[in-house]
């Protein structure tokens, strides 16, 4: 007994080290880029901390938060963020589930299809944002001369504070759509075919099948796809950063973008750090609320 004890107590052992070998990497790497960045960005938000002068930092208290609550660029960029997020996420869930029921075919060459919907998410979004501005070029774009055969137009796009961040939004709902359509192409194959077929029996036409068939079984893709774009609209900055510079008149300026103007360009890293802080709140918050109704409808 002593002896298969002492035995098992050493594969015991054996096994932990190895284990501990297996995730020291990723607890280091999480420490190093997530972790530590964390709690200096909390420790910097009380402070004056400026890079160019980091002996003169001084601790601020609560100064900062309270002059956040008088900027108003910051205020305009959160507000911005909201609006892009709001306008993306049922555009771009509509586009990739539209893709997806367009390619779930069985063609000759729909893979062709597919890769061409797809392309735009494996493309750098500095290119594509570069792209698009030429597309909106108000002077010699490309949409402007296609508005133009049809009589309308010239429009400023981007220059024009009413309509910067709609194209953004159309960009960013063009350019993600390709992951979001094969994840709905996945849900879609998976359906078993038989359930259509017995709606087509009973007299069911192709829209009562959409509704009655379809959409309920896609409905936990739909929600696992609609956090992702989600979760990736609040992290909006390169399509402004390449396209507007947060213009015109801070109408495209984002949450993200305005804090790395302040701690980068600016160098008010403990103004910055407050930003992040505040930024982070928000969407721990959302996070949340999403996690409660996710979990709702799981158990449901």
């Amino acid at each position: 007994m002593k002896v298969k004890t002492v035995t098992t107590k050493k594969k015991l052992t054996k096994e932990n080290l190895t284990g501990l070998a297996f995730i020291t990497p990723a607890v280091v790497l999480l420490s190093i880029f997530l972790l530590v960045p964390f709690i200096l960005t909390i420790g910097n938000s009380f402070t004056n901390y400026n890079i160019l002068k980091p002996g003169a930092t001084e601790f601020t208290g609560l100064k900062n938060f309270v002059k956040l609550t008088k900027d108003t660029v910051f205020i305009k960029s959160i507000i911005n963020t909201f609006v892009f997020v709001i306008l993306v996420v049922p555009l771009q869930v509509g586009l990739a589930l539209g893709l997806a029921l367009l390619v779930n075919r069985k063609l000759k060459g729909i893979s062709i299809y597919r890769l061409a919907f797809f392309a735009p998410t494996v493309l750098s979004l500095v290119v594509v944002s570069i792209l698009w501005s030429y597309i909106y070029n108000p002077n010699n774009g490309l949409l402007n001369s296609l508005l133009g055969s049809f009589g309308l137009g010239p429009f400023k796009f981007l220059n024009d504070p009413k309509t910067a961040m709609l194209c953004i939004v159309v960009l960013s709902a063009w350019q993600g759509c390709g992951f979001q359509m094969m994840i709905f192409l996945s849900g879609l194959q998976d359906i078993p075919q038989f359930l259509y077929e017995a709606a087509e029996v009973d007299g069911a036409t192709p829209f009562q099948q959409f509704i009655n068939i379809t959409l309920p079984g896609l409905s936990n893709i739909a929600v696992f796809v609609s956090l992702n774009i989600v979760v990736s609209a609040f992290q909006l900055i390169i399509q402004p950063m390449m396209m507007t510079a947060g213009g015109p008149q801070n109408a495209t300026m984002t949450i993200v973008y305005e804090i790395c103007q302040t701690g980068f360009k600016y160098n008010q890293m403990g103004y910055g750090s407050a930003m992040a802080l505040v930024f982070t709140i928000i969407v721990l918050t959302i996070t949340l609320i999403q996690n409660k109704i996710t979990s709702r409808l799981n158990a449901d």
